[in-house]
């Protein structure tokens, strides 16, 4: 649970206030910033760790669950960051603020003082946008508000470097440092040396100056995520979630099983099936597995364009050979594009129920269509379309 959550808990269960010694407690015992700084002080010492390894050696004493053969599900959901996402002229503004203030702080100065002698004294403002005072609306004032803003960086990096060296400046260094790969990945310059916003989103684009980890993601086609996503391994016949893995919003999901398996492994749990989506198809979980383990999942659908599809093409797994409804077989491999023969095709009786092409029928045979088979022929059964 969140940890807004958590406080409503003490105040609202008492098994919650018998375990905090407050029972029937009016006010919370302690704040939420309280609660954060507990967990990180746990986390530093590694004991969320232990918690976790006490968990477990408990469980398997009690017999609850701990299964060595695992029947489990995997599936992700959206974790957004704490960070602020800012658009590229406040990300910029930002990192230049806290870098100002970060000099202004070692040197018992007042940031507005170290904004004025840096030459950015559009800082010195409630927000940068007020600062500035343009139209948005224009995109000539657009690139106009974008040349201020990057004339300020380069001003508070000269005045930096005209300095004597301290500690300050190393640390506000690094966050300008930051502010550069913002303008590496949201900015252009035309012929005149004139910037503009880029076109498109930057691979790997940064998108708060807090948190560097945060990414733009998607969990669908019109659900979209700023920040991480989480990948849950539950147990079916118990309930009990087996391990956790973090990824940033944009890392595909398959890369998460690698993690999971280390908290598989400390338990020595192993498992006997899996239960997923098809984003996690490319994990080594699957591409690796061995023959006791066991995939569910929804296989990619056949494109079907009124002609005879894959399903009506024979795949020979001892010869790797293909055969098409006509009885004609060639050799395939696994992740390529099989070509039957032009010159077969030309003549076949079933030719307009199989390509409209000239140069003969393809198939594409999927990096692990063995076990595209498996789950479609799986698919088809009544059992197979409940799972």
């Amino acid at each position: 649970m969140s940890d807004d959550e958590v406080i409503e808990e003490m105040l609202m269960d008492q098994r919650w206030q018998l375990v905090l010694d407050c029972l029937n407690c009016e006010t919370s015992p302690f704040s939420k910033a309280t609660l954060v700084r507990f967990r990180k002080g746990l986390i530093k010492k590694e004991l969320d760790q232990r918690l976790i390894d006490r968990t477990v050696e408990i469980a398997k004493q009690k017999g609850g669950f701990g299964s060595s053969q695992l029947k489990a599900a995997l599936d992700s959901s959206p974790l957004w960051g704490a960070g602020k996402v800012e658009d590229t002229y406040n990300l910029l503004g930002h990192a230049l603020r806290k870098a100002v203030s970060v000099i202004a702080a070692g040197q018992g100065r007042e940031p507005a003082e170290i904004a004025e002698l840096a030459g950015a004294t559009i800082l010195n403002s409630s927000s940068l946008k007020t600062a500035l005072d343009l139209n948005w609306d224009d995109p000539g004032e657009r690139k106009n508000a974008l040349l201020i803003i990057l004339n300020s960086l380069c001003s508070v990096e000269e005045w930096m470097q005209s300095q004597p060296g301290c500690d300050e400046f190393e640390v506000a260094k690094e966050t300008l440092d930051v502010a550069r790969v913002i303008e590496s990945q949201n900015v252009t310059f035309d012929s005149q040396g004139v910037p503009s916003l880029s076109k498109g989103v930057a691979k790997d684009r940064r998108i708060s100056i807090e948190d560097p980890d945060m990414r733009h993601g998607l969990k669908s086609h019109s659900k979209k995520i700023d920040g991480y996503k989480r990948h849950i391994l539950k147990d079916l016949e118990s309930g009990v979630v087996c391990a956790v893995a973090l990824t940033r919003a944009n890392t595909p999901e398959a890369t998460a099983t690698v993690d999971l398996e280390r908290d598989l492994k400390f338990q020595n749990i192993h498992l006997a099936e899996l239960h997923i989506d098809r984003a996690y198809l490319s994990s080594h979980w699957v591409t690796q597995r061995d023959d006791k383990l066991q995939i569910f999942c929804k296989a990619w659908p056949v494109k079907n364009s009124g002609l005879f599809d894959k399903n009506s093409f024979f795949l020979d797994w001892d010869t790797h050979l293909i055969s098409c409804p006509n009885q004609v077989s060639i050799p395939f491999e696994p992740g390529k594009i099989v070509h039957f023969p032009a010159s077969e095709c030309a003549i076949c009786p079933l030719r307009s129920g199989c390509t409209n092409s000239k140069r003969g029928r393809t198939v594409s045979i999927h990096p692990d269509e063995a076990l595209m088979q498996e789950l479609r022929a799986r698919q088809s059964t009544a059992i197979g379309r409940i799972d």
